[in-house]
C-alpha cells in the first residue's frame, strides 16, 4: 500500500475498556508497527449514571465513579504515550461519545476538563436502550421502535439531535443502527429512512465535520464497512471528508483492511489526502 495508514476512531485497549484487550502501550506499539502516519485514540467516555454501566463493567465490579477514574487515568495515560512515542508517530488524545439520557451534558463536561484533541459523536442506544451488544439488545429495542424501520428512523434522528448538540469533529460509524439487520441494503434506501441519513449527512457537511470509515464490521466478516456504499457515495458527492477507522479493540485488528478501505474510497472517488482530526486550516 502506498498511502500511508492511519486510523481516526481507534485504540480501544483492554486497560481502558472492558470489550478490548492489551494494553494502550501495546496497541500504540502497534500502530507503529504498521506504519501509521497518525491516530486517533477514542476510548469511551464513562456513564452519565449507573442505569447506564454496562454488563461487562458491572461483572468487573465497576460504577460510575469508578469508570470516571478511569477515563481520568485514560487521558492522563494516553498524554504520556503521545509524549513518549512523538518521534514516532503522531497520536491525537479523543473519546468516543454515547447517546442517551445524561450524555450530551456529561460529553461537554469532560470536553471542558480534559480539554481532549476531539471527540468522536457515536451512538450505541436508542431511546436509552442498547442496541448494537447482541441480537437480543437490537430485537428488543425494535420493538420498542415498531419495528426495524422504525428503530432506524429513530436512530437517524437522536443522531441528528446529537450532531447539534455535540459538533463532534468525528462522526463515528454512521450506519452502525444497521448492525444485526441482514436486509439493511433494502432498508436504508427506503425514502423514510433515506431522507433522514440524507438530512444527517447534509447537517455534517455544513459543519465541515469528518465521517468515520469504520472498519471494524471487516473483522466481523461483513461484506463492507460503516459506511454502506449508498452512504459513502452521498458523502462523496456533498464533499464530505471520509477517514478510515480502524475501531480496533486490541493488537490483532489494528490495521488489517486499510487496503480494502483505501481500494473503497478511491472507487467512491475520495481521496486519501486523510484530514487531521484537529482544527487546521482547509
Amino acid at each position: 500500500m502506498n498511502v500511508s495508514p492511519v486510523s481516526i476512531h481507534g485504540g480501544h485497549s483492554g486497560e481502558f475498556c472492558g470489550h478490548a484487550h492489551d494494553t494502550l502501550e501495546a496497541v500504540i506499539q502497534a500502530y507503529v508497527q504498521k506504519g501509521f502516519a497518525w491516530v486517533g485514540i477514542t476510548e469511551h467516555m464513562p456513564p452519565a449514571s449507573e442505569r447506564f454501566v454496562y454488563p461487562e463493567e458491572i461483572d468487573a465490579g465497576l460504577d460510575v465513579d469508578a469508570l470516571k477514574t478511569r477515563f481520568a487515568a485514560y487521558m492522563q495515560t494516553c498524554r504520556q504515550l503521545r509524549d513518549a512515542y512523538r518521534d514516532r508517530i503522531r497520536i491525537y488524545v479523543g473519546f468516543e461519545t454515547e447517546t442517551y439520557t445524561g450524555s450530551i451534558e456529561l460529553a461537554r463536561e469532560l470536553i471542558t476538563t480534559y480539554a481532549p484533541d476531539y471527540v468522536v459523536g457515536s451512538m450505541h442506544h436508542v431511546d436509552d436502550l442498547p442496541f448494537d451488544s447482541n441480537e437480543d439488545d437490537y430485537a428488543a429495542a425494535a420493538a420498542h421502535c415498531g419495528g426495524i424501520d422504525g428503530l432506524y428512523a429513530r436512530y437517524f434522528d437522536q443522531q441528528y439531535e446529537m450532531i447539534q448538540a455535540l459538533n463532534p469533529r468525528v462522526v463515528g460509524h454512521l450506519d452502525i443502527i444497521r448492525i444485526f439487520d441482514p436486509d439493511y441494503r433494502s432498508r436504508m434506501i427506503k425514502p423514510v429512512i433515506w431522507e433522514k441519513i440524507m438530512r444527517n449527512l447534509e447537517l455534517i457537511q455544513s459543519l465541515d465535520l469528518i465521517l468515520d470509515f469504520n472498519l471494524r464490521p471487516l473483522t466481523k466478516g461483513a461484506d463492507e464497512p460503516y459506511l454502506c456504499a449508498p452512504i459513502l457515495k452521498a458523502a462523496a458527492r456533498l464533499g464530505i471528508d471520509v477517514v478510515p477507522g480502524d475501531d480496533s479493540h486490541g493488537v490483532d485488528t489494528i490495521g488489517i483492511h486499510m487496503q480494502r478501505a483505501v481500494d473503497l474510497l478511491q472507487r467512491a472517488g475520495l481521496g486519501t489526502d486523510w484530514r487531521l482530526p484537529v482544527h487546521t486550516p482547509r
